[in-house]
């Protein structure tokens, strides 16, 4: 489900309805209005035969349309999440586990929606340039092989970066990223959570000492990212369907705000917090 279209679409249609009754419909209403005010001089006064006649003829040529009411009330409403979430802050949830121990399936995020510059929703077309991305940015794209699908994953390379992977430690541009053992402990003894300093703040990422992982050597394209998961044994990233072009950029993921693991659980705030 396209949900910025279907929203798109639900703004269109509850504006035009409204425009169109503002212009055609609502001068004539306002005329009839005006026109039993005169005929019943003593319409406002209460409990009167004047004010309940007046009230009967307006029921019966002059109520606004139910579909006009319904569209003046819900496109106010409507207007203001569409400008929220396709410019400023948009909520998603975390699916899986590609992104452990970083962020865990059933987690709520934010994503900044204009970090990166303001995209016009549905087409994606960047109408106002921002920042670029940076290493080390949690972000919010769509990939190449699902463009109609929200994936989450780590800024690893830039466009000219040269990227390596090998028994297990990542190379940037030649050069061995450091990595120390973080003070977490994996729930599972077959995981390693380490510390990798990508940037000068570091993050935590997962290894799994059991399963085997490709050694590869990229050159990040121009207008490209190598995007990874935390969970890098475990995690369907650009080591699979490729490089991210700037223009499938959703946005930055900076905050989690609650935490749900399923339906029938209890919902948790432990986890709120800023994404590093």
């Amino acid at each position: 489900m396209d949900f910025p279209l279907i929203l798109v679409g639900l703004v269109f249609v509850s504006g035009l309805v409204w425009l169109l009754d503002a212009l055609f419909l609502a001068p004539g209403r306002k005329r009839m209005q005006s026109e039993l005010q005169r005929q019943y001089p003593q319409w406002a006064s209460e409990g009167s035969a004047d004010a309940g006649n007046y009230q009967a003829k307006i029921a019966e040529k002059a109520r606004e349309p139910v579909v006009v009411e319904y569209a003046r009330s819900f496109f106010p409403v409507l207007f203001i999440v569409f400008v929220l979430r396709s410019f400023l802050v948009e909520p998603f949830q975390i699916p899986s586990s590609s992104m452990e121990p970083t962020l865990l399936v059933g987690d709520y995020i934010l994503v900044n929606k204009f970090t990166y510059g303001i995209r016009l929703p549905v087409i994606r077309t960047k109408v106002l340039p921002l920042n670029e991305p940076q290493r080390g940015d949690v972000m919010v794209f769509f990939p190449p092989h699902m463009n109609d699908t929200y994936f989450i994953k780590r800024v690893i390379g830039l466009p000219g970066d040269t990227v390596s992977y090998r028994d297990k430690q990542l190379y940037l541009n030649g050069e061995k990223l450091v990595r120390q053992p973080a003070d977490e402990l994996a729930l599972d003894p077959r995981y390693r959570i380490d510390e990798e300093l990508l940037t000068d703040e570091g993050h935590i990422m997962q290894v799994d000492t059991l399963r085997p992982s490709p050694d590869f050597t990229v050159v990040v394209k121009p207008g490209h990212y190598f995007m990874m998961g935390d969970n890098r044994d475990n995690s369907s990233d650009s080591r699979v369907w490729g490089q991210v072009p700037e223009r499938d950029i959703v946005g930055k993921a900076f905050a989690v705000w609650m935490h749900w693991a399923t339906f029938l659980s209890i919902p948790s705030f432990d986890r709120v917090g800023v994404i590093k």
